[in-house]
């Protein structure tokens, strides 16, 4: 859990996960993010796929931020042969982390074990970078989120995550039964799809214990810590 009294304006950066991932996105809006990820510095960087890389990894060479692909976003109903094929893609053109969609349709209908192969995939086809599971917990029962986070921690993933932000977001409730799977393990939380209004409620999830905040609105989130410092959302900062 990330204690809130030690971050300011000058290392809040990386507790953010910019995004840039919109179907009609041009190369003009990746570059811009990309900028935006270097300026702010982010953990990282997160693209739609693979294809973004040779875009982005030039512009965050030398930087502190982690170029980033999705893979099989935003649906994740791809095999798991195609999931590791595209994670070994992305390794070779430069990423250091990935957001996997996992199918949550095999999740929902008890099949575990087709979830448990992809993410064992998934892991030995990063190579060692980091990996974040996308499961979009605003479709499951409580128990489902459960079962998803228990099979992430399981795998070895290094963060589970809420959601492809493509949808409707997460409740802070949902977000908590996730949390609670992940404590005491070495599985941190990544939030995403977080709702209107952001800044606030992006810091909220924060105070609850996130460990990362996936946005395509990260500037304007990193930017509120003042005001959410001065309202009493996020602690005094203590150094």
């Amino acid at each position: 859990m990330i204690d809130l009294t030690k971050i300011n304006e000058s290392n809040c950066g990386k507790l953010f996960d910019p995004s840039t991932l919109a179907k009609n996105s041009t190369e003009a809006d990746i570059i811009q993010g990309a900028k935006m990820a270097v300026k702010y510095n982010t953990m990282s960087y997160v693209v739609a796929s693979p294809y973004y890389l040779p875009l982005i990894c030039p512009i965050l060479e030398g930087t502190d931020v982690l170029p980033c692909a999705c893979i099989a976003f935003p649906f994740g109903n791809t095999n798991s042969a195609a999931k590791a094929f595209e994670t070994e893609l992305g390794v070779k053109l430069g990423a250091k982390a990935f957001d996997l969609v996992m199918n949550i349709g095999a999740l929902q209908d008890g099949k575990f074990d087709v979830v448990k192969q992809e993410l064992d995939d998934f892991v030995k086809a990063a190579q060692g970078n980091v990996t974040k599971v996308i499961m979009d917990i605003e479709f499951l029962t409580d128990q489902q989120i459960a079962d998803g986070t228990k099979l992430i921690v399981e795998a070895g993933c290094d963060y589970a995550k809420t959601s492809t932000g493509q949808y409707v977001g997460p409740t802070v409730e949902q977000f908590l039964v996730m949390a609670e799977v992940c404590k005491g393990t070495k599985t941190k939380t990544k939030v995403a799809g977080v709702k209107h209004p952001r800044p606030q409620n992006a810091w909220v999830f924060l105070a609850a214990g996130a460990d990362l905040i996936g946005t395509r609105a990260a500037e304007p989130m990193i930017l509120a810590l003042p005001t959410m410092r001065k309202i009493g959302i996020v602690p005094p900062y203590k150094g």
